[in-house]
């Protein structure tokens, strides 16, 4: 069985090794929805295989909206520093 709570950050993971990989920044939130459908569907241990997948989109949604957040922080912040 797979913690829930590691799913998110596993996703993200997962979405940063396929940029390395060469895929365009612009597919990493599809791909992001794509691998929580599967993660979801796959390890969820739960009998309802529609909520599963329901679930692991919602994880794939959450670890896209993670990872533009940090990043948009991130940039704000360099931002900021250089402009002083």
């Amino acid at each position: 069985m797979i913690n829930e709570a590691v799913i998110i950050p596993v996703i993200v993971a997962l979405v940063e090794l396929f940029k390395g990989l060469g895929l365009p920044k612009k597919f990493a939130s599809l791909v992001s929805v794509i691998l929580g459908a599967i993660i979801g569907t796959l390890y969820i241990e739960n009998n309802d295989i529609k909520t599963n997948f329901f679930l692991g989109i919602v994880y794939g949604l959450s670890a896209s909206g993670l990872y533009s957040t940090t990043k948009n922080s991130i940039e704000g912040l360099i931002d900021i520093k250089n402009k002083k």
